[in-house]
C-alpha cells in the first residue's frame, strides 16, 4: 500500500519571511572568521542570509567605501 499524503495547514503565528529583529550583538573580530570560512567553504546556509542587513558604524562604512575603491598594484 503507498503511503499517503497529508498536508498540515502553516500555523498562524508563523512568520511569511518576515526579517526578524536583530537581538544579538557580537563584534567583528568575532563575526569575520566565521562568515570567511563559511564563504571559502561555500556552506549553503550562508545564502540564506544574504539578503540580511548588518548594522556598523560610520567609520567602518567610510573605510570600507574607501578599501572597495583602491586597489593596491603588485
Amino acid at each position: 500500500m503507498a503511503p499517503q499524503l497529508r498536508v498540515y495547514p502553516a500555523p498562524e503565528d508563523a512568520s511569511n519571511g518576515e526579517a526578524q529583529e536583530a537581538s544579538v550583538r557580537v563584534s567583528l573580530g568575532e563575526l569575520l572568521p566565521l562568515v570567511a570560512l563559511a564563504h571559502r567553504h561555500n556552506y549553503v546556509w550562508l545564502q540564506d542570509f544574504l539578503d540580511d542587513e548588518v548594522v556598523i558604524t560610520s567609520d567602518l562604512f567610510e573605510v570600507l567605501r574607501s578599501f572597495r575603491c583602491f586597489r593596491p598594484s603588485a
